[in-house]
């Protein structure tokens, strides 16, 4: 028996069409609201964010989407992306389970983020921006638009939360050496940064925040756009290359998941992978078990409400339906920067109240346990996100022996943790707490959620 086995496919299965799961949902999502009239917006609203065909992919009801030669042409530097069969973790773990992993660490930047930042890119390069905004928790974001900024000629600036500023200097470094501007919110450059400074000196930053940044540093001016990595519809349906793909690696390796697991922050990992998925067995009426998985710090899935709210601090952006801890709320610094997001993805909190998904949550201590066994097992070092969907993928092989079934499991790999290995080097010297959300100040931020007629 082979020790690791791998699925590969040649670039002519890269997908040519990103798949669009709201053709499939039994209902449709809540519409996304204008503040300030609290009815659904239209182009004209959020024209001066994006590029119209960003905007279209955002409201479009078509299964399929199709993805332009001059993106497919820049995948192809990386994809399609292998699929594991973790054959070493399964005789570890003692598991009848069979364990899948599709790995996005191969990209540029070692994440799936690469999967959207091209598409965003190449669409407000022919639609004549000049200069792309953005917000970046731990910095896959940050650098992977840095990355496709410069395949298509145009500038980024990158408002990066404070504390992952602090604790991931590499990153940074990533972004600067593609030629991104990185800025550390919040700051002083904005009003919304300069407001947060002036009551909290000190504060370490949140994703909102840098949102509020982000958005405001490129809605007054027509050479610039506004691009997110995570949360709406174009950018989750962007990533589902990846589930796509490892539909056809399975059929490989004749087998099929019976459980799908990926962590969650804003949603776009875990959605890339499992929608394709979910949308199959909606349209054959199939059961499959969908694990999303959440940091115990920053749990919005698990014990967020679901309810309209801002996808920023300082609200300036639309108003989502999602399950939220509140647009006000700094969830504490644990290591895992790309999941500390107060909201969850729309289509994801659509999913999770249709039944479709679970969740579970967990804290950073044992995750970065299992990322370090899985990094001894399989000799790949998961990114602190990553190391969320490991953990659960271990608890539900163990949860396959103690019941005495085989059943397949996958899960996503979404990145590697080469640039953030000061996590693991304060994990190893007991420098990682579990950090507690505070939920005095989660009932203070829901407190303030805005009011939307029914």
């Amino acid at each position: 028996m082979n020790d690791q086995v791998k699925y590969v496919l040649d670039e002519s299965r890269l997908p040519e069409a990103w798949y669009n799961i709201a053709a499939d949902l039994p209902s449709p999502p809540p519409p996304v609201l204008h503040p300030g009239t609290g009815q659904p917006v239209g182009p004209d609203d959020l024209a001066p964010l994006f590029p119209m065909q960003i905007i279209l992919q955002e409201v479009s009801t078509d299964r399929f989407v199709a993805i332009p030669e001059e993106v497919r042409s820049v995948y192809r530097q990386w994809r399609p992306t292998p699929l594991f069969r973790a054959r070493r973790l399964e005789r570890h773990l003692d598991t009848p389970a069979r364990i899948y992993y599709k790995y996005e660490g191969v990209s540029p930047t070692g994440s799936h983020k690469p999967n959207t930042a091209v598409a965003q890119a190449y669409y407000n390069k022919a639609e004549g921006a000049k200069r792309l905004t953005t917000e970046t928790g731990a910095g896959q974001w940050g650098s992977s638009l840095a990355f496709a900024g410069r395949v298509f000629g145009l500038e980024v600036d990158v408002f990066m939360v404070r504390v992952s500023y602090e604790q991931k200097p590499y990153r940074r470094a990533l972004m600067e050496t593609f030629g991104a501007r990185c800025v550390p919110s919040p700051s002083e450059e904005t009003n919304a940064g300069r407001a947060i400074l002036a009551e909290h000196p000190d504060s370490t930053g949140s994703l909102g925040i840098a949102i509020s940044e982000a958005v405001e540093a490129a809605a007054p001016r027509e050479d610039t756009k506004y691009s997110l990595g995570s949360v709406l519809n174009h950018v989750l349906m962007h990533q589902t290359v990846i589930g796509e793909e490892a539909q056809q690696q399975l059929e490989q390796a004749e087998d099929y998941p019976d459980v799908l697991i990926g962590c969650t922050g804003g949603g776009s990992n875990f959605s890339g992978l499992v929608n394709p998925f979910i949308g199959r067995a909606l349209r054959e009426e199939a059961s499959i078990r969908v694990i999303a998985v959440e940091p115990a710090a920053c749990p919005s899935l698990t014990k967020g409400q679901y309810a309209f709210d801002f996808g920023d601090t300082g609200h300036l952006t639309p108003l989502v339906k999602m399950h939220t801890l509140g647009s006000t709320f700094v969830p504490p610094p644990f290591h895992a920067g790309g999941l500390r997001y107060h909201g969850m993805a729309p289509l994801v909190s659509h999913l999770k109240e249709l039944g479709l998904i679970e969740a579970r949550a967990y804290t950073q201590t044992e995750v970065f346990a299992a990322g370090v066994e899985f990094a001894q097992v399989e000799g790949i070092v998961p990114a602190p996100e990553a190391n969320h969907a490991v953990k659960a993928t271990i608890d539900e092989a163990v949860r396959c022996r103690e019941e005495g079934v085989s059943q397949s499991i996958l899960f996503n790999l979404c990145g590697h943790g080469h640039f953030d290995m000061q996590a693991y080097t304060d994990f190893f010297a007991g420098k990682l707490e579990d950090h507690a959300y505070s939920e005095d100040e989660v009932a203070m931020a829901l407190a303030g959620l805005p009011t939307v007629a029914a």
